[in-house]
């Protein structure tokens, strides 16, 4: 929002919400029905179909750009997003809409936009020159009025309030400046539509145009090759570049022009150092992380909810959307692709004190790390992955999700033992995940009850609550036995279900079994995933997480259903193991000192997650 909102700042249909393209929906109904039985005039019946494909369009440049940011090669401004900004930008497909519901409208009213040929040249042509001519003119004289405090403070402010720019950043304007900035792109469409020289290539390619270069103006990552100017100077006059407009967002007093800076040129606002900048940011390197952490995808709807997916949907925790539903098709697509990918890849790049920091994806779902078929290839793709973030300069690894569950991480000291050259430091978080679970039991808790898969994090978590006399119940014999074998055995008992009121859970136990738990009971997962919420009168605490402090940069993505700003144990346990500095491996059987994990975590300024999550 602006610093001083002026009239017609909020788009006319905000109070819809997400039902905003129900507006569209009679129109679209009547495009389909005339599609079937009646005339077939591709310029009515393409309006929805180009509205779709305009979507696409900007989510791959959302995609693109924050893959390569995250890279951290040829980067133009380097500081960091935040949820506020994505926030501010969510409603981006706003001008996609109106666009949408100006060309039905326009196509009732104006009888001459019937029946358009799908080309001409003479009308293309046309519309570039006019387009160069008053539109370029026109939107640098307007852009600098809207600079002058009155107009800024009311409007454009709202717009320059991300330093950072994305390529949706571009859209980010109040309804009233978005009408001034349609009327001038109209001036092209209308002048060859009442003349007749219009086409279908001419309004849609036009509009197209406009998406791309806007786009790519706002892309925060440089890719202009210099060869290309060097062999045509004068496109240094007649298209701008990403490190040309992203100086207007920082500088905000230059680079004022739409797409062709030859109007900057003319009238002297070229800032001075936008050679530079252009230079620098191409010959960028990638950026080499101190500290990498490794996770998958879960679900099939996550290549949605990852950060290079949807960015609205990135910045909240992970749940399920009955409208992903419907992108059945893409999903498959997707899951077809992580067979075939045979790499890790950057997802997220964030600062924290001194240390660069990124996660990387393995393109494999929480499915696919289940079947057989896949152990050996997923326990090369792990392998292959830390030899790559030993390459690129990582110091420590953290392993995330099902990676840090996998065979390589039960038979880690025989994987090291094969690399004694190996630098990189493994790290599974286990003893940071096992601290946290301890912290968030309840105080003066006396009994407790652990449930699920007996692995390295449980046997921790009971021994320490052994050591503290609290006593650690099962439900059956035979985990008694088991527990016995790893922890200490004076405060292990068999218990009836419905006697603890604090439930530890981790994988694979029947969560039915929560019906049976007494009303109020505090169920505490020590694993990554969490259970099901199938009880309303009981509580349910985060998978093991603290929350991030404030100098940590560039957080504006949630870790899977994680809140904002939260961090799982497990991926923090990575970054205190480099800010230590500690030399060792914690991957399978070595566990460090959970007081000691825990202790570093407070002092770096990780703070404990004390919400606590009803049904």
């Amino acid at each position: 929002m602006a610093s001083k909102p002026g009239i017609l700042t909020d788009w006319p249909w905000k109070p819809l919400g997400s039902f905003k393209f129900m507006i569209l929906s009679p129109w679209i109904a009547h495009s389909m029905y005339s599609f079937i039985w009646g005339e077939r005039d591709p310029v009515y019946h393409v309006i929805f179909p180009f509205m779709l494909i305009r979507m696409l369009h900007n989510q791959i440049w959302i995609s693109i750009s924050r893959y390569q940011t995250a890279k951290g090669k040829s980067k133009i401004v380097d500081k960091g997003l935040e949820f506020e900004q994505v926030d501010r930008e969510t409603n981006w497909d706003d001008q996609i809409l109106f666009t949408a519901l100006v060309y039905y409208i326009g196509y009732m009213i104006f009888p001459m936009a019937s029946n358009l040929p799908w080309w001409r040249i003479d009308g293309v042509i046309l519309t570039a020159i006019l387009h160069a001519g008053p539109v370029e003119f026109l939107y640098y004289w307007l852009h600098r009025a809207l600079h002058h405090h009155y107009l800024y403070s009311r409007y454009h402010s709202h717009h320059h309030s991300s330093i950072v720019t994305e390529p949706i950043t571009s859209v980010t304007h109040p309804f009233a400046e978005h009408l001034s900035y349609f009327t001038l792109f109209a001036i092209p469409m209308l002048t060859t539509l009442f003349i007749k020289k219009s086409s279908v290539a001419a309004l849609y390619g036009y509009v197209f145009f406009i998406d791309f270069m806007n786009n790519m103006g706002h892309c925060n990552f440089e890719f202009i090759p210099k060869k290309l100017l060097s062999y045509f100077p004068i496109l240094k006059y007649l298209s701008y570049t990403p490190s040309f407009h992203s100086l207007h967002h920082t500088k905000f007093r230059a680079n004022y022009s739409l797409f062709m800076p030859m109007y900057d040129y003319i009238y002297g606002t070229v800032h001075k150092s936008t050679d530079a900048t252009y230079e620098t940011s191409l010959m960028r390197p990638k950026e080499s992380p101190d500290v990498v952490h490794l996770t998958h995808l879960t679900t099939l709807d996550s290549i949605y909810q990852m950060r290079l997916g949807f960015a609205s949907l990135a910045s909240n925790p992970q749940t399920s959307k009955w409208y992903l539903h419907l992108m059945w098709p893409f999903t498959m697509f997707s899951m077809l692709i992580t067979w075939i990918c045979g790499r890790a890849f950057v997802l997220e790049s964030n600062t924290f004190n001194d240390l660069k920091l990124q996660s990387w994806i393995i393109p494999r779902f929480k499915t696919q790390y289940f079947s057989k078929g896949q152990n050996i290839t997923l326990n090369n793709l792990i392998e292959e992955t830390i030899m790559e973030a030993e390459l690129n300069g990582a110091k420590v690894i953290s392993l995330g999700l099902l990676n840090q569950k996998h065979q390589l991480n039960a038979h880690c000291e025989l994987y090291i033992g094969r690399l004694p050259q190996l630098k990189i430091k493994v790290v599974d978080g286990s003893s940071l995940a096992a601290a946290t679970v301890l912290n968030n039991i309840p105080k003066g808790t006396n009994q407790v009850l652990l449930r699920g898969k007996f692995n390295k994090v449980a046997f921790a978590i009971a021994n320490a609550l052994c050591r503290k006399n609290v006593q650690v119940a099962v439900l059956y014999k035979d985990e008694l036995m088991d527990l016995r074998q790893r922890v200490s055995k004076e405060s292990l008992v068999v218990s009836p279900i419905n006697t603890p009121k604090i439930w530890l859970v981790g994988d694979e136990w029947d969560e039915y079994e929560q019906m049976e738990a007494p009303k109020g009971s505090l169920f505490i997962p020590f694993s990554h995933f969490p259970p099901k919420k199938m009880r309303k009168d009981c509580f349910y605490h985060y998978t093991p997480a603290m929350i991030t402090p404030t100098t940590f940069m560039n957080s504006h993505s949630c870790e899977n259903w994680l809140p904002r700003r939260v961090m799982s144990a497990w991926r923090i346990a990575g970054i205190i193991h480099a800010l230590e500095g500690w030399n060792v491996h914690e991957c399978g059987d070595t566990i460090l000192s959970i007081e000691k994990v825990w202790e570093a975590s407070i002092r770096h300024g990780f703070q404990p997650l004390k919400n606590i999550l009803t049904n």
